[in-house]
């Protein structure tokens, strides 16, 4: 590590007494220290230039290239590359410039203060991200560590928590960890009123109501699930879709003719920081998609206005796409050569026309081709009878 000019060093609530004394000493030998304001305070007493947070926080990049050749320390909370600072800056910058000082996490000590095993919770942040990405993991029996954006934050997640039939889960927010101040508060979500600290932590465990809202991130959400005009990609359908779109972590999915959403928000709540673009041409079903992402836990689902394939162009290059709706030759092309490799593509079909097209595809391209039919049991006068649902035609195919 003889290149490193860069430390990162994570600081905990007892401040420069806390760290290891090869850390410490690397701090006070620093010639520029950048940090929040509370980082700033937590390591007083130093001769260092001070630096505070830039605006916008993506300029930080540029700050800290603008000071190579100097001592400079970046001062994080806890363990820096753990939903914090570090991360961001190892991926622009040469790891070999860096030296990473990790501090206990907040969520060690969240865990500890608990009495809870870490590999059997949920690690979540909401710190500067929609607070709605956590409603994904709210779950019968699991138990959720999470870093919050303000003192609001509890209530929302409260609110989201009692909206859906958890409201006996236990809540505790835990403030200041392993400092002077350190404070906790304990309630259930249904009666949630405390006033908390505006740095703080939350651990929720979520106990569900024998009527609770059971919504898996395994897809197959029931229809009902999704505001629509009845025009979507049914349950059953919709399984079997993802499954041939394989969500994988951190992977981009184009839902070209996206609908209300239902394919696209379930790919984002199969994996960890899946993403999704929802090209729809139509203003009320991108409003209906916009609301069911907030309500199910993938509020970065983003949405474009336009026609395919022009929509297409300038996006980035997906892992997945799937064809609901806008099927042609044109848009196909320009769908597969904007696919990256080992990317999947699945296109659906119900009308003659578009089975026709699915078809001529198939046999140029190969891939599978299969007729999906879906009977459902209702009512027929006192009896039960079953009720067929549109035939579905399905291609899908892997980029090799």
């Amino acid at each position: 590590m003889s290149d490193a000019w860069l430390h990162i060093v994570g600081i905990g609530e007892d401040g420069m007494a806390g760290l290891v004394p090869a850390t410490r000493a690397v701090v006070e030998a620093a010639e520029v220290i950048i940090g929040g304001d509370r980082h700033h305070v937590l390591a007083e007493n130093l001769t260092a230039e001070r630096l505070a947070w830039p605006h916008p926080f993506d300029a930080l990049i540029s700050t800290i290239r603008g000071l190579h050749g100097r001592r400079v320390v970046v001062l994080a909370t806890g363990d820096p590359l753990w939903f914090s600072v570090g991360a961001r800056i190892g991926r622009a910058i040469d790891p070999a410039q860096i030296v990473y000082h990790p501090q206990l996490s907040a969520f060690q000590l969240a865990a500890a203060r608990m009495g809870w095993s870490l590999p059997d919770v949920e690690t979540l942040t909401v710190h500067g991200r929609p607070v709605e990405q956590m409603i994904a993991f709210i779950q019968p029996e699991a138990r959720l560590l999470i870093l919050t954006t303000g003192a609001e934050t509890p209530a929302q997640i409260a609110a989201f928590l009692t909206a859906r039939g958890f409201g006996a889960s236990r809540m505790s927010v835990l403030a200041a960890m392993g400092g002077k101040d350190e404070a906790r508060f304990d309630g259930l979500a249904e009666s949630w009123a405390h006033d908390v600290p505006a740095f703080n932590t939350l651990a929720v465990d979520c106990i569900a109501a024998p009527d609770a809202a059971l919504l898996p991130r395994v897809p197959g959400l029931a229809d009902d699930m999704f505001q629509s005009d009845g025009t979507m990609t049914k349950q059953e359908i919709r399984a079997v879709t993802l499954a041939k779109l394989m969500p994988m972590r951190g992977a981009l999915l184009w839902d070209i003719g996206c609908g209300c959403g239902s394919v696209a928000i379930e790919w984002m709540r199969a994996a960890r920081y899946a993403r999704a673009i929802g090209i729809e041409p139509r203003a009320d079903r991108r409003a209906f998609a916009a609301a069911n992402a907030l309500a199910l836990g993938a509020p970065k689902l983003e949405l474009i206005d336009g026609m395919v394939p022009q929509a297409l162009h300038g996006l980035d290059a997906p892992d997945a796409i799937f064809i609901g709706g806008g099927l042609s030759r044109e848009t196909f092309n320009a769908a597969w050569a904007a696919l990256r490799p080992l990317g999947r593509l699945v296109a659906n079909a119900v009308t003659l026309e578009s089975e026709a097209e699915l078809i001529a595809l198939h046999k140029t391209h190969g891939g599978d081709l299969v007729k999906l039919s879906v009977h459902r049991a209702e009512p027929v006068g006192r009896l039960t009878g079953w009720r067929p649902l549109m035939p579905v035609t399905q291609w899908s195919l892997v980029k090799r």
